[in-house]
């Protein structure tokens, strides 16, 4: 919902009394607007931007109407003083309860649920922050305090990125905002190297940083900002012994995600549902429609008529063995509601490939971008505003394979241990599902600061680029352990010593995959294409505060009858009232898009139109013989590993182009690590 942008001027606060005579007010009502037409696609509804009266402070939002379909839900919001200005990208729930108690002191001028955000504030200070509940990022400024203050919920559903361009802290929703204030994108090389972009707060682009997922930024009397963290997954001490019961444990999982679903399914729009052939969204379904059978709302439907209720999916074809359309159907059938399937040929993908890569500033090397983007556009044909997903409940809930292995590293002493004998690792159980990476050959102290839990095989699975020999000068070979140390002292302490390593794994793949993959890539950057808003109810932290809870036996299990490992199994046993047995018994699929493709096919030929000798030494770090052979073994002999290397080097050259000049106003953007040696050996600070 929404897309926002914000300024803030740093000149020395109240020591540079000439600071206001130093900005162009015209100047920077242009730049405003021209930074919100970036993100038309994100708020067709309304635009709306607000100065101070100085022109140091600056916010602009263009809205996308869910709550509150009248002007007087439009933004910025403004409190009765003129003091207090906010702007809001997203959805909180939970609004009627603070209407409601803050009613006699703060005068309400709308019912739109992000209007809450000033009124909390001034209640609250900035811990209004730990009463939000939903996905969302926000920009509020306080007159009175000189507080600028940018917030982001606790799993980075909605993005938030900032940078300092001429001396002016720019904040956005997309990086492309930043584009109309001078900014002039250079690569990181060290972040492409390390592929910590993937996993860090900062870009492929140079000091271009997010806000991570549970944090705000804030900067008093126009100082540089600093950013803190108000809330953070945590897990239970892997000794203690769980209080309750199975049953018990059922029934209160099934209790809160009834209740997320039940407050996700709130809006004045119209309200569907995305269904695959997992459990996930096949449980989101099914419980939706329990509640409308009870009496609850579909968004603006009132008829309580369930066959009303849209579910969508993506085929991608049954010769691809990534296609679970047959199985949507069987469920939808169960459920009683429609399915409405979108067909992802290869020229569909073909099509979309060049914008996947624009629109979520997110290059990664699978085609399920252009799918998720696909979906949207039908559901917004249907004339639906909101989607319930299932994102969340993998990493959670044991979902992944690469997380059965962990459930082995250690005996999970918070249950009372089997009457069997646990199998010595999971390799039995492997066969069938995702094939995991292989560990990553790192020093002995790397894998005990990380307790034998670490995803980096995955992460580092994602994209291996074709770099160019000078690069190497600039390679570190130990790239785990950069990745543990990101997380900080406090945390390895606990990843070490105190959380078991199922949850240690799940902690690791919720800040890096999820947030930075799963939630752009295939999440919010690709549903707010077609204007679609996408609810998680596994991602509320009533939910996931519990389910982090519960004991790592619990998620998954063995079997020793059957002689198999069960993954979820907490979650499949709250939700069986929900889901067919097929659904029951299902082992997880990831969701992936096809990756064989003919040499003379149409995904092919748009990523040799990119892959030009021109455009990769344009990028400067990337090997122009390999890439050729890359593309060869990718196309003609299906090699996997070189295929997704092809398409990532051509989703670069997308964003090389995109993001450079777009008209005079944008100036030469600065992509300028260049072929050659020389030049970068000299110059150390144009590389990192």
């Amino acid at each position: 919902m929404c897309g926002l942008t914000a300024v803030l001027s740093l000149n020395g606060g109240s020591n540079c009394p000439q600071c206001d005579k130093i900005v162009d007010p015209q100047a920077l009502n242009r730049q405003m607007e021209e930074s919100l037409d970036l993100v038309k696609h994100r708020g067709p509804d309304a635009r709306g931007q607000w100065f101070s009266p100085d022109y140091r402070v600056g916010l602009g939002h263009a809205r996308f109407s869910i709550i509150d379909l009248s002007p007087a839900g439009n933004q910025p919001f403004h409190d009765s003083e003129d003091s207090i200005h906010a702007v809001v990208n997203g959805e909180l729930y939970d609004y009627e309860k603070y209407r409601a108690e803050l009613g006699h002191e703060y005068r309400f001028k709308s019912n739109s649920d992000c209007e809450i955000v000033i009124a909390l504030y001034r209640h609250y200070g900035i811990h209004f922050v730990s009463k939000l509940r939903g996905e969302f990022a926000l920009v509020l400024w306080d007159a009175k305090r000189k507080l600028f203050f940018a917030v982001r919920d606790r799993y980075g559903i909605k993005s938030l990125y900032y940078t300092v361009v001429n001396n002016k802290l720019l904040v956005a929703t997309e990086m492309k905002s930043f584009l109309p204030f001078g900014w002039q994108p250079e690569w990181s090389l060290k972040n492409l190297l390390e592929k910590g972009w993937l996993w860090n707060d900062r870009m492929y682009f140079k000091k271009v940083h997010r806000l991570d997922p549970g944090q705000y930024l804030i900067s008093l009397d126009f100082k540089p900002p600093e950013v803190k963290t108000y809330w953070n997954l945590e897990y239970p001490d892997k000794k203690i012994p769980f209080p309750l019961s199975e049953e018990e444990i059922i029934l209160k999982l099934r209790e809160l995600l009834l209740e997320s679903v039940r407050l996700r399914l709130r809006a004045d729009v119209e309200v569907g549902i995305y269904l695959s052939g997992g459990l996930d969204s096949s449980a989101i379904a099914g419980m939706a429609a329990h509640l409308i059978k009870q009496g609850e709302l579909l968004g603006n439907d009132a008829s309580g008529d369930i066959s009303k209720m849209s579910c969508y999916t993506i085929r991608f074809g049954k010769d691809t063995g990534v296609d679970e359309s047959d199985i949507a159907k069987r469920t939808a059938d169960w459920i009683g509601v429609n399915l409405h399937p979108v067909t992802m040929k290869e020229d569909e993908i073909a099509a979309r490939f060049e914008d996947t890569v624009w629109y979520t500033e997110t290059p990664i090397p699978d085609v399920n971008g252009m799918g998720r983007i696909a979906v949207g556009e039908l559901a917004h044909s249907h004339g639906k505003k909101v989607i319930l997903t299932g994102e969340g409940s993998d990493e959670h809930f044991g979902g992944y394979p690469d997380m059965l292995s962990k459930i082995f590293v250690e005996p999970d002493l918070s249950w009372p241990p089997p009457p069997f004998e646990m199998p010595a690792d999971s390799k039995p159980f492997e066969a069938g599902r995702e094939a995991i990476p292989p560990p990553i050959d790192s020093p002995a102290s790397t894998k005990r600061m990380l307790n034998n839990s670490s995803v980096f095989a995955r992460i580092n699975s994602f994209y291996n680029l074709p770099f160019a020999s000078w690069t190497e000068k600039y390679a570190t070979n130990d790239l785990e352990t950069i990745f543990a140390e990101n997380f900080g002292a406090e945390i390895i302490s606990k990843i070490t010593d105190k959380w078991h390593p199922l949850h240690s794994a799940s902690y690791q793949w919720t800040k890096s995959i999820l947030v930075n993959y799963i939630l752009r890539y295939i999440g919010d950057g690709a549903d707010m294409v077609h204007q679609i808003e996408t609810r998680p109810p596994f991602l509320d932290h009533h939910v996931t505060e519990f389910a982090n809870q519960i004991p790592p036996s619990l998620k998954i299990r063995y079997d020793p009858v059957n002689k198999v490992l069960r993954e979820k199994y907490i979650l499949r046993e709250a939700m069986r009232p929900f889901v067919t047995d097929e659904i029951m018994n299902r082992t997880k699929r990831a969701y992936l898009g096809p990756s064989l493709y003919r040499e003379d096919g149409a995904l092919y030929k748009v990523v040799k139109k990119l892959l030009t000798e021109d455009n990769v030494k344009r990028l400067g770090f990337v090997d122009w013989s390999q890439l050729q052979d890359n593309l060869v073994k990718g196309f003609r002999d299906g090699d996997q590993r070189c295929f997704r290397s092809s398409l990532f080097v051509a989703q670069l050259v997308v964003l090389s182009q995109r993001f450079g000049p777009h008209d005079e106003y944008y100036g030469v953007v600065k992509l300028q690590v260049q072929s050659g040696t020389a030049r970068h050996m000299r110059h150390r600070h144009e590389v990192w």
